[in-house]
């Protein structure tokens, strides 16, 4: 299969930022008494589970539950700006890749939270930043699609924004939800191994790779 385009997932892929996200949430059920564990959170975030049922289940209101949300924003942002979040590699492997195809993000993440990690809108970039934007044709975040992932409309959307069929493209993703919007829209999908999604199922890819130079010398040489 010749591929034209390829069509990044974002967190975990392309920046190590998961495990803050979890960390976020978790730290805000605690305060419910809540202990919300890895495994638990892997095994609902593959299936797109909401995590704040929790708190619902608990006793919390809609108004508590907004309040758990936007303190998990704030604490969420305040990781991203004090931890390391680049994988190694992968600027590099994007430059390379755009010099054959087009590309494109397609991701879960808040528009608020993508724009702080790239220093986009205003934000500061540092030597901490990504330069990975500047080679992407568009972006789709949270904001440019009304269901999210592992529903398929981010991925139809984006075959939209090309003008391409399913066929041309790649999806690049690295858990078990994104792979299904890949396989519900129609389109191949390979899966960059990370520790953090492991356990997921897996077996609907098309391919698997330890990492994003793996993918690259494959199809360099596709």
């Amino acid at each position: 299969m010749a591929y034209t385009h390829l069509l990044f997932d974002h967190d975990g892929v392309l920046v190590n930022t998961e495990p803050l996200y979890m960390q976020a949430i978790q730290e805000q059920l605690a305060t419910l008494g809540i202990v919300f564990a890895e495994d638990n959170y892997i095994q609902s975030m593959a299936v797109g589970a909401d995590p704040w049922m929790l708190a619902r289940n608990a006793g919390c209101d809609g108004t508590a539950v907004d309040r758990l949300r936007d303190a998990r924003d704030t604490r969420y942002q305040q990781l991203l700006r004090n931890r390391p979040i680049r994988i190694a590699g992968v600027d590099a492997v994007v430059a390379k890749l755009a010099t054959q195809f087009r590309l494109a993000i397609v991701t879960t993440a808040r528009d608020a939270d993508f724009d702080l990690i790239h220093g986009l809108n205003g934000g500061p970039k540092t030597e901490r930043t990504p330069d990975l934007v500047r080679h992407m044709d568009f972006i789709l975040k949270r904001s440019h699609y009304t269901n999210s992932k592992p529903d398929p409309e981010p991925y139809s959307l984006a075959l939209a924004r090309f003008g391409i069929a399913a066929t041309q493209a790649l999806v690049i993703e690295d858990s078990e939800r994104g792979l299904r919007a890949a396989v519900a829209a129609g389109i191949d999908c390979a899966v960059i191994d990370h520790p953090f999604t492991a356990a997921q199922n897996f077996a609907k890819a098309r391919y698997r790779f330890a990492n994003l130079e793996a993918l690259q010398e494959f199809l360099l040489n596709q």
